[in-house]
């Protein structure tokens, strides 16, 4: 893994947008200060694609009895 490239916090106030191009390419930028890094720039994850609402609708089935508590875990939570 190739190690991130690290920026002074003038250098980084300095070339902000340059840095940002970087992550978004997928790059992680390290920022120090004097010499310490403090933070890391790393990109955002994709977010999650849905389709809208019901879009599971027939994938996923519940049982009916999925609400009742099966009798030996009851027990093993001291429940009966």
């Amino acid at each position: 893994m190739e190690a991130a490239r690290q920026y002074n916090v003038h250098e980084a106030k300095t070339h902000l947008s340059r840095i940002l191009e970087q992550v978004a390419t997928g790059e992680e930028v390290v920022i120090s200060k004097a010499g310490e890094p403090v933070a890391k720039v790393v990109p955002l994850r994709a977010g999650v694609r849905r389709t809208g609402r019901g879009s599971l609708r027939g994938r996923i089935h519940v049982p009916d009895d999925f609400d009742e508590l099966p009798d030996d875990v009851a027990d093993a939570f001291g429940m009966r």
